[in-house]
Formats: structure tokens, C-alpha cells, sequence
């Protein structure tokens, strides 16, 4: 019995050994094929990583909102619920983006028409401040001459590569209008899932039910849970710090005497929805939109984001979701870089979670193995101890 089991547990070795080597040789042909799978699957993959979100917030529409309509168990309602209900989270998002979208693109196109009506008052002022600071005015002259020089050039390669360019544009073109197709068709997916959760869930209990183990599907439903309860905690837990980072925002620049303090509170709220990068989206757009009216300003709104986001990063992250994530600062910014370059904005917002879900699983295991292996050996030497007391 031991010999053929032996046997077996060589050839596993042997085999697996075989298919590193394999996959070592040819990593370059595999990791094309694997992104051409992901290229095919991603409107599915972008779908199930909308559903996992929007769920958040369509579970706290359909329980509390709606949560007076429920206990009447009217069977109209029963019916309508989840479309009612999905209809409803969409019109909030919707909203909640044009807000955003309201209050900034204006302020953008105003700031971008008076740095172009001022353009000649702000190259006198940097003249002015380059000749105060001992710089001289030759040296301007060179600048001014180089900047020239590099502008005819680019018109230069510009006429000469027309062919090169239309090119690229299409190819960017292409590209914009998958992006966009892969979103839509990932909207309507999410629909899918989660106009029928319920059914997809049982589907796939039965599937497990029909095709693994019991010890396998109490792990598989475990991991559900977890993924389930850390996923909502995370999103939720974001929601809070975001709308906590931006009223904090609000309030310091209108001490601080800061323009647009509306509409740059409002933008660094939104963009602190995306881990580690999110703050210097919103600085840089923030300061550019101060920077064009009072420059000293942007400078003290720099020293004030910073020091805000220390506040963040020490004490209302760790308190707010640190507690539901659990993932150390390293892994953070793994996963945002990964999560960035698979699905962009999306990729950044939802690497953290699933990554967090990997580290929790991970961890969970490496614990309960320590455990079992702890209790054998305690098992060992009280055997041991038996044993040397009969003696």
C-alpha cells in the first residue's frame, strides 16, 4: 500500500516538475495567450467587478430604503423589488456623477480660457520673477529662442508624418471604442447578475453540490462569505472615508481662504475613492484650478493636502477601513499598480478588495495549518509523556 502510494506521489512530483519547465521555457508564449483570453473575457470580467460593487449599494437601496415597502409582502413589490431597486442605485450614481462632473468641468473651462485670455501677463511675470531670483536676461532670450525652436519642429514632424499620425489616431480610436464596447456590454452583464443573484447563487451550489466534495463546499461557501463581507466593508468603509476626507477638505479651505473650495472638496472626496493615487489626482487638478487665479494659494493648498493626507493615512484610513481590509501598505500598492494596468480607474478601485480577500484567505490558512500542526505535536508529546511515565 505505502509503495503504490509512492509511486503515485512520485509521478505527481514528477509530472508537476515537468509542467514548471514547460511553463518556464515558453512564459512568453503563455502570458501572450493568457492576456488574450483576458482580452476576450474582460466585458465579463469588467460585468462581474460593476456587480460586485453596485451590489454594495444596491443591497443598503433595497433593505433600508425600500425597507417599509418589504414588510407590507405585497406580491407586486416582490416582483418589481429588484428592478426598482437596481433602477434606483443607477439614478443615484448617475446623480452623484453629474454632481461632480457639474461642479468641475466649468470650473476647468473657466480656469483654461483665463490662463489663455492672460497668457502674455503670465510670461512677463515669469520673465519678471526669473530676472529677480539672478537669472539673465540673455539666458531668457536663449529659453525663448529654444521654445521657439522646439515648436517648429513639432510642426515640422507634424506635416511631414501626416500618414504616421492618422495612424496612431486610429489605432488610439479603435482602442477608445473597445474600451467603450467592453464597458457597455460589462454594464449590461451586471444587470444580469444582479437582477438574478439569487438564481446564479444556487446554480452554483448546485453545481458544487453535483461535482466536489463536502469538505470542498463548505471552503468554496466560507470563501464566498469572506469575499462577500470584505468586499461591502471595503466599498462602504471608502464611501465614509471619502466623504469624511472631503468635508475636512471643505472646511480647511474656507479657513485657509482657499478659491473653489466647493468644487475642489468635492473632487478630492471622489478621487480618495482610489487607493494610494487618488490624493495626487485630485492635488494636481486642484492646484492647476488655483494656481490660474492665485498661485500663492495653490502653494498653501499643496502644504494642506499633504498634511491631510497624513491625517488620512494615520488615523481615519486605519479607523475607518483599515479594520475591513487588513492588507499591509506593500500589498496596497501592488495591487493598485496591477489593478491599474489590467482594467485602469476600475482595475485600481477594485484591486484592493480582491486583493484583500487573497491576504485574508491566505492568512486564514496559513493560521488553521499552524494550529493543526501545533495540536500534533501537543498530541506527540503527550504521548511521549505517557509513555516515559508507564517506564
Amino acid at each position: 500500500m505505502d509503495l503504490e502510494k509512492n509511486k503515485r506521489i512520485i509521478i505527481e512530483l514528477i509530472l508537476f516538475t515537468v509542467i514548471i519547465i514547460f511553463a518556464f521555457i515558453n512564459i512568453s508564449y503563455i502570458w501572450v495567450f493568457i492576456k488574450y483570453v483576458i482580452k476576450i473575457f474582460m466585458p465579463f470580467i469588467v460585468g462581474a467587478m460593476i456587480a460586485f460593487v453596485l451590489n454594495v449599494l444596491l443591497n443598503v437601496v433595497e433593505n433600508k430604503l425600500f425597507k417599509k415597502l418589504n414588510k407590507k409582502n405585497s406580491k407586486v413589490w416582490k416582483k418589481i423589488k429588484r428592478p426598482v431597486s437596481l433602477i434606483t442605485t443607477f439614478i443615484i450614481i448617475i446623480a452623484i456623477l453629474a454632481l461632480i462632473l457639474g461642479l468641475i468641468i466649468p470650473q476647468l473651462q473657466n480656469t483654461v480660457e483665463l490662463f489663455a485670455d492672460n497668457f502674455s501677463s503670465y510670461r512677463k511675470q515669469s520673465i519678471e520673477v526669473l530676472e529677480k531670483i539672478g537669472i539673465d536676461r540673455s539666458n531668457i532670450n536663449n529659453l525663448n529662442e529654444s521654445l521657439k525652436n522646439i515648436q517648429e519642429e513639432v510642426t515640422n514632424y507634424v506635416s511631414e508624418n501626416t500618414d504616421e499620425i492618422m495612424q496612431t489616431t486610429v489605432g488610439v480610436a479603435s482602442s477608445v471604442v473597445g474600451t467603450i464596447t467592453s464597458l457597455v456590454l460589462g454594464i449590461v452583464f451586471a444587470i444580469y447578475i444582479l437582477l438574478k443573484k439569487e438564481d446564479l447563487s444556487r446554480q452554483f451550489k448546485k453545481l458544487a453540490k453535483a461535482y466536489l466534495p463536502e469538505k470542498r463546499q463548505k471552503t468554496i461557501e466560507e470563501i464566498s462569505k469572506l469575499s462577500n463581507k470584505t468586499f461591502g466593508n471595503f466599498v462602504s468603509g471608502q464611501c465614509i472615508e471619502a466623504l469624511i476626507i472631503g468635508i475636512l477638505c471643505f472646511i480647511g479651505m474656507l479657513i485657509l481662504q482657499i478659491p473653489y473650495a466647493p468644487t475642489i472638496a468635492v473632487l478630492v472626496g471622489f478621487t480618495a475613492l482610489i487607493p494610494v493615487f487618488g490624493a495626487f489626482i485630485g492635488t494636481a487638478i486642484g492646484a492647476f484650478l488655483i494656481l490660474m487665479v492665485d498661485p500663492g494659494k495653490a502653494i498653501v493648498f499643496i502644504i494642506f493636502i499633504i498634511i491631510l493626507q497624513q491625517l488620512e493615512g494615520n488615523l481615519i484610513y486605519p479607523k475607518v477601513v483599515g479594520n475591513s481590509v487588513g492588507l499591509p501598505g506593500i500589498w496596497v500598492m501592488v495591487a493598485v499598480t496591477v489593478g491599474a494596468s489590467i482594467a485602469g480607474i476600475l482595475g485600481m478601485l477594485l484591486s484592493v478588495p480582491i486583493c484583500s480577500i487573497l491576504y485574508s484567505i491566505l492568512k486564514t490558512d496559513v493560521n488553521n495549518k499552524i494550529d493543526k500542526k501545533n495540536k500534533q505535536l501537543l498530541t506527540i508529546n503527550q504521548k511521549e509523556k505517557r509513555e516515559t511515565k508507564k517506564i
